[in-house]
């Protein structure tokens, strides 16, 4: 009894480990034994990036191109009209640049202004902890609490590539596609197929 027993195991030990030309037992030893010979691609992002400005950064192992932002900000430094603190600034005869701004992100006693703003230096954002972020590595403040969504947009599974996968790796950041002060997208229904525009665009 006790060699059939053991005559069995040897046979599942033999048929389990032993495995034909492109089988595998698991998806990583595939990716590994597949990609020995990989030589690169003549694929490149290169001609969708011509006209933005970039620059390089590293997240958790992964470096790839994320566009500038600082330079979109050209008229004035911030602190060039945020001199004074807050409060004397919304005092009567100062200019109102943006107080009309709505902040629709997360609930108003937890979220104001400065969560984000660093208010002794608003040319530059800052941490919950109350590190200086710089305006290019805005992302950074929005891991804080969007830990999953950053996760995913660093390993390329949420937000806009720019140029697909091809390398150079390129993306767009947070800010690119939402607003900050209001960063939820307004739902939609589908676009439905309207025959009488058809005839009109005739």
């Amino acid at each position: 009894m006790n060699r059939i027993v053991y005559g069995f195991m040897i046979l599942i030990c033999f048929f389990s480990c032993k495995h034909g030309e492109g089988e595998y037992h698991g998806v990583i030893e595939k990716i590994n034994a597949e990609g020995k010979n990989y030589q690169g691609t003549s694929i490149s992002s290169e001609k969708y990036l011509e006209d933005l400005r970039m620059i390089e950064i590293t997240e958790g192992g992964h470096t790839f191109l994320i566009p500038e932002r600082k330079g979109d900000i050209r008229s004035y430094a911030c602190t060039e009209c945020h001199s004074k603190s807050l409060s004397d600034m919304h005092s009567e005869g100062m200019q109102k640049a943006h107080w009309d701004m709505k902040l629709v992100h997360a609930n108003e006693n937890t979220m104001n202004c400065v969560t984000c703003h660093n208010p002794n230096n608003m040319n530059e954002l800052k941490s919950l902890t109350g590190k200086d972020i710089d305006f290019n590595n805005s992302y950074q403040l929005c891991s804080q609490c969007h830990t999953k969504q950053f996760e995913d947009w660093k390993g390329g599974a949420h937000g806009k590539r720019i140029g697909g996968w091809a390398p150079p790796r390129a993306a767009m950041t947070c800010v690119n596609c939402h607003n900050p002060h209001k960063p939820g997208f307004e739902s939609r229904w589908p676009a439905r197929f309207n025959t009488v525009t058809e005839e009109e665009r005739k």
